[in-house]
């Protein structure tokens, strides 16, 4: 990885809450997604579902499921990318792992709080990749977790059967409006090399 890559992706790269008045056109967002789409999971799931949250409409829609924190952030952000999991993610299997044609029926016959928790943490590494591929496209993120899941699922998919894990607000930071990064743990603190 060349260092410029990888100051733009960690080194450099900041959660943003206050952004600038530039949209983000839907050709972006396509874009964000055909990258993240190709994030290896586990045999092929790719769980994540997203719902694009860009129109005056639609936020407002939003608004009421957010914690008050995160309402002036998120009503500012160009976009609000809501990541949820497909709760009937197996029936698409037979398409994503063809080589396997029963995989899906497997997928489906693990017991719930199994499926439930291979679900999250590939439809977390899928909301990884997205805040990646959008950095790497010259955006900037704010994830968060602060919104009502049971509102976000009742007021987005009430006809899908998706459940929502993370929000991640997009657009052009405002560098004015970031606070001091935060401090990390140090390798020896967090790692181990056996």
């Amino acid at each position: 990885m060349n260092d410029h890559l990888l100051q733009q992706l960690f080194l450099e790269a900041r959660t943003h809450n206050g952004w600038l008045a530039e949209p983000i056109d839907d050709a972006t967002l396509r874009h964000l997604y055909e990258a993240l789409r190709l994030g290896p999971t586990a045999a092929n799931s790719v769980p994540a579902r997203l719902v694009f949250v860009k129109s005056p409409e639609a936020k407002e829609r939003l608004r009421p499921c957010l914690m008050p924190g995160n309402v002036d952030k998120t009503m500012s952000a160009p976009v609000t990318a809501i990541i949820a999991y497909d709760t009937r993610f197996h029936e698409k299997m037979p398409k994503l792992f063809p080589a396997r044609p029963t995989m899906g029926e497997a997928f489906a016959a693990m017991p719930p709080e199994q499926r439930d928790f291979m679900l999250l943490q590939n439809a977390s590494l899928q909301a990884g990749y997205l805040i990646l591929a959008a950095r790497a496209l010259g955006l900037d993120c704010g994830p968060m977790a602060g919104f009502d899941r049971e509102k976000v699922d009742a007021t987005f998919f009430a006809d899908l059967p998706w459940k929502s894990i993370l929000l991640v607000n997009l657009g052009h930071g405002d560098p004015a409006k970031l606070f001091p990064r935060n401090p990390r743990l140090d390798f020896e603190e967090a790692c181990r090399i056996e």
